[in-house]
């Protein structure tokens, strides 16, 4: 049969199976389907530009000059485990996964917990919340929040406008989280947005931020899908529903067998091919995967950019895949130095997903970290975890309100820059640059500078607290040889008044301002003076 009918036959049943009841027919079609793909793609591959080898892929553009010209990039997570994070006292990204703990078990390896001084067994907060607000997680299990999830509240208009005044320069979904549910449009899995609610989200997503000229990402993070639902088995999994649970194995089995590879890869390259995304992210696990599978969509992705003659951009956790085909991520954190390569983070101003009882850090602190970063070579991708109905916090409206304001006074010191010889000066610093540094509680003051550079001709240095005295910036005194050039020029960014300065052997001194255009950091533009050298022609430096 055509694959094309086989599709349309498999996403109608699809549309009423989570209605009536799991149907094991469907999960074959599904199969057929998966099965198709993967043989489809292996067979078009002899004739790509680029193979499946590491040597040819590494060849590619991994790091196009939009991407770092970008600086802020906004991501969601959202789905039913938003849903499922009502009425919880604290925070349960991994719902999912915790759900099924009626032991706790270390999933790194399998144990199970014990506690006090007994060695008593304890199960999770989220399984003792799931049997008081659903029952026994063997008669409502995951598959049964799903059909919970109600984005009736969900406006991609009203998403993009927000995202596109914040000031970031790409957005979208997290298109698949550790749940095995694809936020778009699928025929590959009945597990999907349009099936279970009618709303196809990176769909309309991407056509809201495609009239704002933003481009698109999305996120997945079905690799580790693998262990998330491992314990599941011991409740509502059945092999009727291993298409979302993944096929039964033991707690301690970390090696995804070729079904799961199969549907892993199958999902990327459906949102590859229907949405045309200019970012894939991932999630950390992938570095479990099978070399030839990452190659695959590496090789896979790659070639279709080529087709659609646009750059795009691979970003990466651990050693997912080798550094000349993406861009490392930093989950909520940082280094603590300028880096050669060019770098991203992820982070949340709060819990990654909905939670009613979040708290949020403040506009200013994700000013700063901005700062921080971009002047250390990196980017930053902001989380933004809407309500279980798809509306956004009023939180977050601020404060995407308030960083789009201020990137609106400061963006030339941001956008399309480059880090400067030093990335900063002051007191504060975090200790060990890595992975969830954010941790650490960073307070900046008005003696932390950070630059950032335009060419050779223009430097910028942020304040990164407002200064109640004159500025000294001593990176830039006379006595160093850091700055080898004399200052032409310095402006305010957002100000017209006049910058009195001076520079010397204590630093290069500035005036405190009179007033100032932002209550956050404060950007300063700093002109070079470019003096001709003489006697290049050999001609008397002395003659007239």
């Amino acid at each position: 049969m055509d694959i094309k009918i086989w599709s349309a036959i498999s996403k109608y049943l699809t549309a009423t199976i989570l209605v009536t009841g799991i149907a094991a027919c469907n999960i074959k079609q599904e199969e057929v389907l998966v099965a198709s793909v993967t043989s489809v793609v292996s067979k078009d591959g002899s004739n790509a530009f680029y193979k499946e080898n590491w040597e040819s892929l590494e060849k590619v553009n991994q790091k196009p000059a939009w991407f770092q010209d970008a600086k802020l990039g906004i991501y969601t997570h959202w789905g039913p485990t938003s849903q499922a994070n009502i009425g919880m006292k604290w925070a349960a990204g991994w719902y999912g996964l915790d759900m099924y703990m009626d032991k706790q078990y270390d999933w790194k390896t399998g144990e199970l917990r014990r506690f006090g001084d007994n060695n008593e067994t304890r199960p999770s907060y989220a399984y003792q919340h799931h049997l008081k607000q659903h029952g026994d997680p063997a008669e409502f299990g995951f598959k049964d929040i799903i059909k919970q999830f109600n984005p009736d509240k969900f406006d991609a208009e009203e998403w993009a406008e927000l995202f596109k005044k914040s000031g970031a320069k790409f957005a979208g979904p997290v298109a698949i989280h550790h749940d095995n549910y694809a936020m778009w449009d699928s025929e590959v899995t009945r597990w999907n947005s349009k099936a279970t609610t009618g709303r196809d989200i990176t769909g309309e997503l991407r056509d809201a931020l495609k009239k704002r000229d933003l481009k698109l990402l999305t996120s997945f993070h079905h690799a580790f899908t693998w262990v998330y639902f491992a314990n599941a088995h011991n409740f509502d999994a059945t092999a009727e529903t291993s298409d979302l649970y993944t096929d039964k194995h033991d707690l301690t089995d970390f090696k995804p067998n070729k079904r799961f590879h199969d549907r892993w890869f199958a999902k990327l390259k459906e949102v590859i091919d229907n949405y045309q995304p200019d970012v894939i992210w991932f999630d950390w696990w992938v570095e479990f995967l099978d070399e030839e599978y990452r190659k695959k969509f590496v090789a896979y992705y790659y070639n279709k950019a080529k087709e659609w003659d646009k750059d795009v951009v691979i970003n990466y956790k651990n050693t997912s895949f080798p550094s000349s085909v993406g861009i490392l991520d930093y989950e909520r954190g940082r280094p603590n130095k300028i880096k050669d390569e060019f770098w991203m983070t992820d982070t949340s101003p709060g819990a990654w997903f909905y939670y009613e009882n979040a708290k949020f850090v403040s506009p200013n602190e994700i000013v700063d970290i901005l700062i921080d970063i971009v002047a250390k070579n990196g980017l930053m991708l902001l989380n933004v975890p809407p309500n279980p109905d798809g509306s956004i916090p009023h939180e977050m409206h601020d404060m995407l309100d308030k960083l789009g304001n201020w990137l609106e006074i400061n963006g030339e010191g941001i956008y399309e820059t480059r880090p400067w010889t030093v990335f900063g000066e002051g007191p504060t610093r975090i200790s060990r640059g890595g992975h969830k540094i954010e941790k650490q509680k960073i307070e900046y003051n008005q003696k932390d500078i950070r630059f950032t550079k335009k060419g050779d001709d223009v430097i910028y240095a942020f304040v990164m607290d407002v200064p109640d005295t004159d500025l000294v910036i001593e990176t830039l005194n006379t006595n160093l040889s850091v700055l080898q050039t004399k200052i032409e020029k310095i402006e305010m960014l957002g100000s017209k008044q006049t910058v009195n300065w001076r520079r010397n052997a204590q630093g290069l001194v500035i005036q405190k301002p009179v007033s100032i255009p932002s209550d956050f950091a404060i950007g300063y533009k700093i002109t070079l003076l470019h003096e001709d050298e003489v006697g290049i022609g050999g001609e008397d430096p002395g003659a007239n």
